[in-house]
């Protein structure tokens, strides 16, 4: 480690092997916290290269606990939370939406970073059992369309560096790599991104990736497409910046999204969503995340997505399936 932080500290960049090599051995404890920590703080003063996201990306994938769901074309709708934003549950409403309309999604989620309530939360609010058991999360993508994959449960080595990010208080590279490590590898994923130099940052990570993508980004600083102002999409074949009206939305105002002052507030939101009952701004913010997921993996155009997801949602095909899992 010394090595590795005389070279971080003379403003050199690590290689993707050294960046692989060198997370690996963090979360496998075989360095010391300061040493960890001091790391980690180097990502706090510059920004993270493509190929150093690579390398721990790589490193994490590698220590994860394995799953095969390859015989199901599947969908990540992810987002890196962290956005202090205090959203309802978009992506994972979004998932069941997609669900709905007849895809298959392995959801990739978490406690919540900087909301009330994230994906693990809310799931395990509603009784959902948390599993890495490949035949259980098969079954569930057959006949609900929908698992859901807790990453404790498939990133153990990451119990090594929980304390320390935890005594640091801030946000490090870690924040970033929740939508990079789905275990299932999904064959198409939308992932959501805080910022803008993390939007770039994925694009040109997910380029060298073997998968259909969608990267999404409000500008205001949301980690989803939220409807309040104009967003930044980056795809295999795209890379631009649309408002709202650009898709056929109206723009929404940041207060017409909160997602409760406590969880059993946020699930309460959730559920009347789910249900047909949301509000016409939750409504638009859900449909439009889920076309964009759903145009990730079948390019059709947006408004044939749209209209997907409608239908999933209203025809409570994607009640149907939240409570098949």
């Amino acid at each position: 480690m010394k090595k590795t932080l005389e070279k971080l500290f003379n403003k050199e960049k690590l290689t993707t092997a050294e960046a692989e090599n060198i997370l690996t051995k963090i979360a496998t404890g075989e360095y010391n916290n300061s040493q960890i920590a001091s790391f980690l703080t180097v990502f706090l003063m510059r920004s993270i290269t493509v190929e150093e996201l690579s390398g721990f990306r790589n490193a994490l994938l590698n220590l994860c606990v394995k799953i095969d769901l390859s015989d199901f074309n599947t969908i990540d709708l992810c987002g890196t939370g962290g956005d202090g934003k205090n959203t309802f549950n978009i992506s994972t409403l979004s998932s069941f939406v997609v669900a709905g309309a007849g895809y298959k999604v392995a959801k990739h989620g978490n406690y919540g970073v900087s909301s009330i309530s994230g994906s693990s939360n809310m799931l395990e609010y509603f009784g959902y059992k948390f599993t890495n058991d490949n035949d259980k999360l098969c079954r569930q993508l057959d006949t609900a369309n929908i698992c859901f994959l807790h990453a404790p449960l498939f990133h153990p080595a990451m119990k090594n560096v929980a304390p320390i990010r935890k005594e640091l208080g801030m946000k490090t590279f870690f924040n970033i790599l929740g939508p990079l490590v789905n275990p299932s590898n999904p064959q198409n994923q939308l992932a959501g991104v805080y910022n803008l130099e993390i939007a770039e940052l994925y694009g040109k990570l997910f380029s060298t990736l073997d998968k259909n993508y969608t990267i999404v980004h409000t500008l205001t600083g949301y980690d989803e497409i939220s409807l309040t102002s104009k967003f930044k999409i980056i795809s295999n074949s795209k890379n631009e910046i649309l408002s709202p009206a650009d898709i056929g939305m109206k723009t929404y105002e940041e207060k017409e999204i909160f997602g409760g002052n406590s969880l059993q507030e946020a699930a309460k939101i959730f559920k009347n969503i789910l249900s047909g009952n949301g509000t016409k701004a939750q409504n638009d913010v859900v449909l439009t995340n889920s076309a964009f997921a759903i145009q990730t993996i079948n390019n059709k155009s947006f408004a044939e997505c749209f209209q997907e997801a409608e239908k999933s949602l209203f025809d409570k095909n994607a009640l149907k399936f939240f409570d098949d899992l």
